[in-house]
């Protein structure tokens, strides 16, 4: 196995595949590299692929009033990026930007589709990573969520 597919045994899909199916998935998408400040992708626009932060780190933006960006959340090592856009090919509601220089792993989901007739237990194992992402994602929001609405209101005696 060579260092790029190692990647993908880091990240969350890693979690759930062998080593041949990491080989298998390498061959379904590109490397990416993008310099500081690039683009991913772009509120609003629908990308139909998912992404894995190979190296470096990408910014999860929003426009702000006067022309800046608000950072929503940081995407690290190992991490997913577009899951929600790949699996319902809606528009992408916020960008992604690198944030110096950065490595992703780009497939799209022509690529991935024909999986489920060749190797459909390979697929489930893949959409149950990407859900359990979410999942974690969504977790993580509502505790935000609580505690800013605990700071706002003042309760529970830490504010």
């Amino acid at each position: 196995m060579t260092n790029d597919q190692c990647f993908i045994l880091g990240s969350v899909l890693g979690k759930d595949l062998t080593a041949e199916e990491c080989s298998l998935f390498m061959e379904l998408g590109t490397v990416r590299e993008l310099a500081d400040g690039k683009l991913l992708i772009e509120e609003g626009a629908v990308d139909n692929s998912l992404h894995i932060v190979i190296d470096g780190n990408l910014a999860v933006t929003r426009p702000a009033a006067g022309g800046d960006w608000v950072t929503l959340h940081v995407l690290r090592k190992g991490e997913l990026a577009g899951e929600l856009g790949f699996i319902d090919g809606l528009e992408h509601s916020a960008s992604l930007r690198a944030l110096g220089p950065t490595r992703v792993f780009s497939m799209t989901r022509e690529k991935f589709d024909p999986l489920l007739e060749s190797n459909p237990q390979m697929v489930f194992r893949i959409m149950r990573a990407i859900i359990r992402g979410v999942h974690t994602t969504l977790r993580r929001m509502n505790r935000q969520q609580i505690e800013m609405n605990n700071y706002i209101t003042h309760q529970h005696g830490r504010y």
